[in-house]
């Protein structure tokens, strides 16, 4: 398990602690205890303990922030009523669950979830192949004949250069020979499918970056002291009222695209493409060899650059 990685679900574990400490006084809470539990509890108990004391301190920013969202966490008026903490599997993220931690109540069918981030703001690392479909899997229509046959050569220097065991820095041109015409075909593929089918490609491929449920995103950043909250309400699934009480922080609904308004090459790069779409949704997308040696699939970088300004963003310093 790698330093980024074995941090990432020590947050998240750290998430289950903060989180059950805060619920316990107050209502019946359990954590599920699954194999994810296992993975994370194994990586906290890795790390040093001023890292653990960070994570506490950075969770509790957060937490509170989503306790304010959301009363029906510390809802009371079911005494048999049990709350469930559960670590999602990893495997949930490639069908568009990008939640690490979900909050249940099973009595009233309700859930809510959260996705945390330590020290970084990308939404997702898809990769493109000469065998992954990205249209399916992004908006769930097929790519076409063109696609493949643009793509087809590339992969081919590229499983030339692995056969000869070359690595990525060994391929001077790589940018020119790589990463811009393979850009270009996955450009040229998603201004066709949505010259075809119009909204259902703006809309489907925002569900795929940002995830097919709404979430809170939190984000630890540690060299600032700093935790940011969003709230990802795109179905009115969020801020949801108990019987006695509203939310004391009220989380805006924010609108899918139904537009893609311009796609193409970040000015002066050869590595990033951007994509503007309606009701203020921006994202970059830079590909990048995801190892030392040259293999036959490269790796997305997905950021956000623009969003709606009903998702809010909440930033909370821990020195405050």
């Amino acid at each position: 398990m790698s330093a980024s990685n074995r941090n990432g679900r020590a947050l998240e574990f750290a998430y289950l602690i903060v989180l059950e400490k805060m619920i316990k006084p107050i209502r019946n809470v359990v954590i599920i205890q699954n194999s994810s539990f296992e993975v994370c509890k194994f990586a906290w108990n890795e790390i040093d303990k001023n890292i653990q004391d960070i994570f506490i301190i950075s969770t509790m920013a957060g937490i509170n922030a989503i306790l304010e969202s959301e009363p029906l966490i510390l809802d009371t008026t079911d005494s048999l009523d049990i709350l469930e903490l559960k670590i999602q599997q990893d495997t949930e993220g490639k069908t568009g669950d990008v939640r690490d931690i979900l909050i249940i109540r099973g009595n009233i069918s309700w859930e809510i979830g959260i996705s945390i981030k330590n020290n970084h703001f990308a939404v997702k690392h898809s990769r493109l192949s000469n065998k992954l479909d990205f249209g399916e899997k992004w908006f769930g229509i097929k790519c076409s004949c063109n696609y493949w046959n643009d793509i087809e050569p590339i992969f081919s220097y590229l499983t030339e250069c692995k056969f000869k065991g070359l690595k990525w820095n060994e391929i001077s041109s790589k940018e020119n020979d790589v990463y811009k015409p393979l850009l270009s075909a996955f450009l040229n593929e998603i201004k066709n499918s949505y010259n075809i089918h119009g909204e259902l490609i703006a809309k489907n491929m925002v569900e795929y970056i940002i995830g097919k449920y709404d979430f809170y995103k939190t984000v630890s950043v540690t060299n600032k002291k700093l935790t940011t909250v969003q709230p990802y309400n795109l179905r009115g699934m969020l801020n949801k009222p108990t019987k006695k009480q509203k939310p004391k922080l009220i989380v805006p609904i924010a609108k899918l695209p139904t537009r893609i308004i311009n796609a193409d090459f970040k000015p002066n790069s050869n590595n990033t493409v951007e994509i503007f779409m309606d009701e203020g949704w921006q994202f970059s997308f830079r590909i990048h060899n995801a190892s030392t040696k040259v293999e036959n699939s490269l790796k997305f970088d997905i950021k956000i650059i623009g969003m709606p300004t009903s998702i809010i963003s909440i930033d909370y310093r821990w020195d405050d």
